[in-house]
């Protein structure tokens, strides 16, 4: 296994509007990028209304979180991780 190979972990936290409720997002995280996902909390709103926020543990290589990390700000959704400044 050559280091681009390590897997890594990063954990972040994802808004995902009510506009992407029928969009597959953190499913296209596994399929598409290869990326192991442990949803670590979740808030969704009752009744399906309302955002949901999403604390996700994503595993994989430097190189698919990077991608799958573009995919989502591509989709404009807010993400935190630990560089970001503030606490969540």
């Amino acid at each position: 296994m050559t280091s681009n190979d390590t897997l890594i972990h990063k954990q972040i936290r994802v808004r995902i509007p009510k506009d992407y409720r029928e969009e597959p997002v953190i499913s296209r995280l596994v399929s598409d990028y290869g990326l192991v996902i442990n949803i670590r909390a979740a808030i969704l709103g009752a009744n399906a209304v309302g955002d949901g926020w999403f604390d996700l543990d994503l595993q994989g290589t430097a190189e698919q979180i990077e991608l799958a990390l573009t995919y989502l700000r591509n989709l404009a959704l807010e993400i935190w991780d630990n560089t970001n400044k503030g606490s969540w």
